[in-house]
């Protein structure tokens, strides 16, 4: 990577921690905190309330990526940044699941992860856009390491209100960070006429779209059992870090020669399917090990290889597959599904934990994850190393002719 393309990734890539960290810090206490409130009672209702955020992305993560197209990255992820701000500061006056249902809403209408996927694509060369991708993953896997320990740690000392009062005090200082330490990208593609709507909504698009629904969609529905289950193991609630750093963090490390032996070695596809196996057999072991430390760790340590392989990889290959100037509008799909599989993961398994125990909330999720391998083996279009070299080359060329 050039320096001006490292400089734009680190920054872009500590922007998106800024904001994840605060939606991950409600993730280790939120069902628990849930259950003492008026409404706390059905499952179902604390699943959707967990979820809500993601209705809510879903419904304007298309509308931000087009509009930062057409206006520019910079001022729509402002926009969004406040409204994540004001829905923070709504769920910390929360008394019942219903208006924390509401606040969680507004947090997720200020829906910009597709604006700052588009800006990260517009900063970076197409061999190089993974590298970034995968940057924002370090920073993302340390943001949700960090809320797994300071998220309950925050909780006995300042509640569910204090944390977030954080939130909205971290969105505040996302933008700080947007404006002052971003650098703005040399040829971003505003104000350009869109292509048209077949080049960014074509199958293999949406076989994609359906992978990023279906990878939340599953990792919500496993965080709405998973706390319970680690208590039932005899780790407090407090302790719960002790579990999610190491897998998390060694599950990141375990990612990285897989993603480059698919970026430089032309195995895209067979890693890509890779990944996806490793997360349908984790969640299938999960639905039948007991609730012991060890076999719970090892098997979350196979979860999160895949995840974290899946999350660096699916966003780069959707901004691959599109012209530069659709990049928003495509992103804003990717991420309104993203953002659906969070609402549909939180919906979809408080009702399964109701209805079928947690053995049958993991059986569903890797039921639904043997579906997105069958789909993710019939894609036909996967980017090839030589591709890229080749395209490298012709810009190179290009800049100095």
């Amino acid at each position: 990577m050039s320096r001006q393309e490292l400089k734009s990734s680190l920054w872009l890539a500590s922007l998106y921690a800024i904001r994840m960290l605060g939606l991950f810090l409600v993730m280790p206490v939120f069902a628990l905190h849930a259950r003492t409130l008026p409404g706390g009672a059905d499952p179902a209702w604390v699943g959707f309330a967990f979820g809500a955020y993601g209705l809510t992305q879903a419904l304007f993560q298309i509308p931000y990526g087009a509009a930062s197209d057409r206006f520019g990255r910079k001022p729509v992820i402002t926009a969004g940044l406040l409204v994540m701000a004001a829905g923070s500061v709504l769920a910390a006056m929360a008394d019942t699941v219903t208006m924390l249902a509401v606040g969680r809403a507004l947090q997720g209408a200020g829906a910009v992860s597709a604006a700052i996927s588009a800006l990260v694509a517009d900063s970076t060369q197409d061999q190089n856009r993974s590298k970034a991708m995968a940057l924002i993953g370090v920073m993302i896997a340390m943001s949700y390491a960090v809320s797994l320990i300071v998220g309950p740690l925050l909780y006995e000392h300042v509640g569910l209100s204090g944390i977030f009062l954080v939130t909205g005090g971290l969105a505040l200082l996302a933008i700080g960070v947007l404006w002052t330490l971003v650098p703005q990208p040399p040829h971003a593609p505003v104000k350009q006429v869109r292509p048209p709507v077949r080049e960014v909504l074509h199958g293999d698009l949406w076989r994609l779209n359906a992978g990023i629904f279906l990878l939340h969609l599953t990792q919500m529905a496993l965080f709405v059992v998973l706390p319970a289950r680690l208590l039932a193991a005899g780790m407090a609630v407090g302790d719960h870090w002790k579990m999610y750093l190491p897998v998390g963090a060694l599950g990141f490390v375990l990612m990285l020669g897989p993603m480059r032996s698919a970026e430089m070695g032309n195995r895209m596809k067979p890693v890509f399917l890779a990944g996806v196996a490793l997360l349908a057999l984790s969640q299938a072991g999960l639905a039948f090990v007991p609730d012991h430390v060890w076999p719970l760790a090892g098997l979350l340590l196979v979860f999160f290889t895949g995840f974290n392989l899946m999350e660096a990889m699916l966003p780069s290959l959707v901004s691959r597959l599109v012209p530069a100037n659709g990049r928003g509008l495509a992103l804003g799909v990717y991420s309104t599904c993203q953002s659906l599989g969070v609402f549909a993961g939180g919906a979809f398994g408080g009702l399964v934990l109701k209805y079928a125990g947690s053995t049958g909330v993991q059986l569903a999720s890797a039921g639904l994850l043997v579906v997105w391998l069958l789909l993710a083996c019939s894609a036909r279009r996967w980017p090839s190393a030589a591709s890229l070299r080749a395209g490298a080359a012709g810009k190179e060329a290009a800049r100095q002719s």
